[in-house]
């Protein structure tokens, strides 16, 4: 690169052509590196205060030189001015306030100064060619690609991709598969970045997609979207699950998937190092698509919890060990899958925690309610689970019960309303007694028993409530529960009797939605406002004396 400074026309033009053909960037740039590198070289020789411009003609090779000085009447810097006398030499007819060119002789370049022209070249070109490359990939996020296995650093795999590099970090590589260099190799991009070192392509042979990716290249009507990869989890190496469904209902979305004789399954597993694959039919419901997903284990009832994304699995005894899997294996994945935390019960297990529940409901109504035991218990068998739902049901629905009648239902809203009352009562003196003002009992949405969790909480006043933000006081809302079933389990939206505590919010257990929180926040700092100053009403004398001075 330094006999480029000093060559003839044609061997820059040469030198030009090649650079950018090997590196793949516009000719253009790397004929404005050489430019620069000569610009560079040229201060060095006549002085870095010299404004010195170069121009090499990409078509002709022909290079000029020259000095831009501005014509001035007094010459304060005589590196980039001139007076009107010297400007008419250079420049015939040239006025004050004009910038001329000043020609200068081509420059013999020494070796320092080549050396330093080659590194300019070299930078220029350098950052060309990272921004060809970031913008060739930046778009590429997604897809699948081949490349050579360059080398392996600190357990980091680099490939060459052709015309760019990318890296498998290792969380990324499939456990226990030996990179070798020279090998090639198939990866999913998973982004790209521009970093100062240049542009870094992410690759991942772990990623969920990569897999759905292989099975698309492998099936052809994935390709082609007649069936969906709907979801997909994998514990890399080792297991995989994937749900599937068709929008042709002549097709068969496993099969399809598996292929003859499974061929097409066991070409995506001999590329993911013998990682076995269940293939499983998606369903909306999410109960069935559950019971799919812990295949091939055979589900009893599943008890959905939609509010805490948590799904409750009952099996037989003899089933419990193949639905958890080898070290939680095949239950984690059915969890990755839905999307949802799944926990696995034994129908013993089940039957226990039922009784449980039972018994301590009823005996909750038993004594709320003070009615006898047999009353209870056929309250909770309803469904009923809370002294605010016998309180505030219509009471045609309560007299609806098979042995209630009008009368009956009356009575028992009459006690859960009283009981309510008492509860309530309790509350406040609990509120009181942990020393919670009575101000903030005045505020919109909150209940006694709200106030006692603020208590218990260290937040007593108004203004240690008007402190809190919003997402520091509530949590989700928790919505109603709905029974429903479907061909494969019995499913049960069940309302639970204990509350867990979001870790967001001092009351997120009560469900307070956002506007709420806002309105008991702003509520709470209306008192800061209370004590600013009100400008009094000018008398009329005031302001006529005011509008005529």
């Amino acid at each position: 690169m330094a006999s480029a400074i000093s060559a003839n026309r044609a061997e820059l033009l040469a030198i030009a052509n090649s650079v950018a053909s090997e590196k793949m960037i516009d000719k253009s740039i790397v004929i404005e590196a050489m430019e620069e590198a000569i610009q560079k070289s040229a201060r060095n020789r006549y002085g870095a205060e010299n404004d010195i411009r170069a121009k090499l003609d990409p078509r002709t090779g022909d290079l000029r030189l020259w000095r831009v000085v501005e014509v001035v009447e007094d010459v304060e810097d005589y590196f980039k001015q001139v007076d009107l006398k010297q400007a008419e030499k250079l420049q015939p007819g040239a006025q004050i306030g004009d910038f001329i060119v000043d020609p200068l002789p081509p420059v013999d370049l020494g070796r320092i100064d080549a050396q330093s022209a080659k590194q300019v070249i070299f930078q220029k070109v350098r950052d060309a060619e990272r921004d060809r490359q970031y913008e060739e990939f930046k778009d590429r996020a997604g897809e699948v690609i081949t490349g050579v296995i360059k080398s392996v650093e600190f357990g980091h795999v680099i490939v060459n991709l052709g015309r760019a590099e990318g890296v498998i970090r290792r969380d990324q590589q499939i456990p226990r598969e030996v990179p070798r260099v020279g090998e090639r190799v198939r990866a999913w991009i998973m982004k790209v970045e521009r970093q100062n070192r240049g542009p870094q392509i992410f690759l991942s042979r772990a990623h969920p997609e990569f897999m759905k990716k292989l099975f698309a290249q492998e099936v052809p009507e994935i390709y082609d979207g007649i069936i969906e990869i709907k979801a997909a989890a994998r514990d890399p190496g080792s297991r995989a699950k994937i749900g599937v469904i068709s929008r042709d209902g002549s097709i068969d979305p496993v099969g399809a998937c598996v292929g003859m004789k499974g061929s097409r399954v066991q070409a995506v597993v001999q590329e993911l190092q013998g990682e076995k694959i269940d293939i499983i039919p998606w369903s909306e419901d999410t109960a069935t698509f559950v019971v799919n997903a812990l295949q091939p284990a055979t589900v009893s009832r599943v008890v959905i919890d939609e509010e805490e994304s948590r799904i409750e699995v009952v099996v037989p005894d003899d089933q419990l060990s193949l639905a958890i899997g080898r070290r939680g294996q095949n239950v984690r994945l059915a969890s990755s899958l839905t999307g949802s935390a799944i926990d696995i019960m034994t129908e013993a297990e089940a039957s226990e925690k039922r009784q449980k529940e039972f018994s301590e409901r009823s005996k909750m109504f038993e004594e709320e309610l003070d009615v006898d035991e047999t009353l209870s218990q056929l309250l909770v068998a309803e469904g009923f689970s809370e002294l605010e739902e016998v309180a505030y049901i219509d009471i045609s629905e309560l007299a609806a019960i098979e042995g209630f009648d009008e009368e009956l239902a009356q009575e028992l809203q009459s006690r859960a309303t009283e009981a309510l009352e008492r509860r309530e009562e309790g509350q406040r003196e609990e509120r009181r007694t942990l020393g919670v003002e009575d101000a903030l009992a005045e505020l919109p949405h909150l209940t006694e028993a709200m106030l006692v969790t603020l208590g218990k909480a260290g937040i007593k006043t108004l203004d240690d409530l008007a402190d809190l933000a919003t997402d520091e006081l509530i949590a989700k809302k928790r919505g109603g529960e709905q029974r429903r079933r479907n061909n494969n389990a019995p499913v049960e939206r069940r309302e639970r009797s204990e509350r867990v505590e979001d870790k967001g919010g001092v009351l997120g257990e009560y469900g307070l939605n956002e506007e709420q929180g806002n309105e008991i926040i702003m509520a709470a700092r209306a008192h800061w406002f209370d004590d600013e100053p009100v400008a009094a009403p000018q008398t009329e004398e005031a302001a006529d004396a005011e509008s005529s001075q």
